[in-house]
């Protein structure tokens, strides 16, 4: 792992370090105020600026897809799925990254990274995304359990945000989301590149790329609306504790993103997932609730407890360090135990000392 960086919380003490570097050509030190692509922790954003359309009456939870956006999921399908079915996953649409990055799918001569290095400057258009993972093969009936994560539900759901807003999804996210949560560090990126002071992104892909390449500067339109957002841990961490302390969100729109169902990861695990929220349970600390991020070369975790006054954020980045086994399953490494240390500690350990 070349650089690891975090922000631990407790009430008003807080902890932030970081271990590693940043440039492994130059060894520059990574910092703990850099920023960071954090990948899937912008489902949550997205959740949160669309249950508060829900809240005005705008949107509704329970609601076929099909009835807004008809174009994109038409016929029965688009009768059978709901708004809800897309933030917790169970819309049984599969994932489109192996149609839009060819390579990872398998052939005769197995996957390969080649697809990273042709789509680093590609521009995407939402839709194209999303009508590769509406006419793929479904992965389930809509609705069932356990479901699968695909980020082709959180790009159709930024298209129901622009449909119904008049306003592009990220525009709104920033103006509804990002902004009314004071974050002065969080922004979806309008370039390929990171302003300010940013760690180099390293990705291995379990081994397909040895040694692992240099992704910080990519086209992000890939994932936008799903897994796009650039952050720092600070940020993060007030924006889970404003989530979770009631600040962004009335109480029962809260539980509804607090219920739960089981989903299989892109790694093929099984996670308790809300709407736009992981549960987690640690023992010792009991149910923590966030999210994880990774895209090409970059990984965040956040763990925070219910009322968000204990909360880590932890961010690292080399991705998909892990090798697989003959089945493609990935493989247990040192790097999962530390970070799984880690968190323990920083949730369960004893407050942290207040360190600026």
């Amino acid at each position: 792992m070349p650089g690891v960086f975090a922000e631990v919380r407790d009430g008003s003490a807080t902890w932030r370090g970081a271990s590693g570097v940043a440039d492994l050509s130059t060894g520059r030190p990574v910092e703990p105020g850099m920023r960071h692509r954090v990948g899937s922790l912008t489902k949550t954003f997205t959740a949160v600026a669309l249950l508060r359309l829900v809240e005005q009456g705008r949107i509704g939870l329970d609601a076929p897809i099909g009835g807004y956006l008809p174009e994109l999921v038409p016929g029965e399908r688009g009768r059978q799925i709901t708004v809800r079915m897309l933030l917790n996953h169970t819309s049984g649409f599969p994932e489109y990254l192996p149609y839009a990055f060819p390579s990872l799918r398998p052939s005769p001569s197995g996957p390969s990274g080649d697809s990273l290095d042709d789509n680093q400057f590609r521009q995407f258009e939402p839709t194209e995304l999303i009508r590769m993972g509406v006419t793929a093969p479904p992965a389930g009936e809509p609705g069932s359990t356990p479901g699968t994560y695909s980020n082709a539900n959180y790009l159709l759901l930024g298209q129901l945000l622009e449909h119904v807003t008049g306003t592009p999804a990220e525009e709104y996210i920033t103006r509804d989301v990002i902004e009314r949560a004071g974050l002065r560090h969080t922004e979806f990126p309008t370039g390929t590149r990171i302003e300010g002071p940013h760690p180099r992104m390293y990705e291995a892909l379990f081994g397909l790329i040895d040694p692992p390449r240099d992704y910080s500067v990519y086209n992000m339109s890939w994932v936008s609306t799903g897994a796009g957002l650039i952050s720092t841990v600070a940020d993060v961490n007030r924006f889970y504790r404003m989530l979770l302390g009631g600040e962004l969100l009335q109480p029962s729109s809260l539980a509804e993103m607090q219920r739960t169902v089981p989903v299989i990861s892109q790694t093929g695990e099984l996670i308790t997932y809300g709407l736009g929220l992981h549960k987690f349970t640690l023992p010792g600390c009991g149910t923590l609730w966030g999210h994880d991020g990774t895209v090409w070369g970059a990984g965040t975790m956040s763990r925070h407890s219910a009322d968000g006054q204990r909360q880590m954020t932890v961010a690292v980045n080399l991705a998909r360090w892990n090798r697989m086994d003959s089945s493609g399953k990935p493989q247990p490494h040192p790097i999962d135990d530390a970070l799984t240390a880690f968190c323990g500690e920083a949730m369960c350990g004893a407050a942290p000392g207040a360190v600026r």
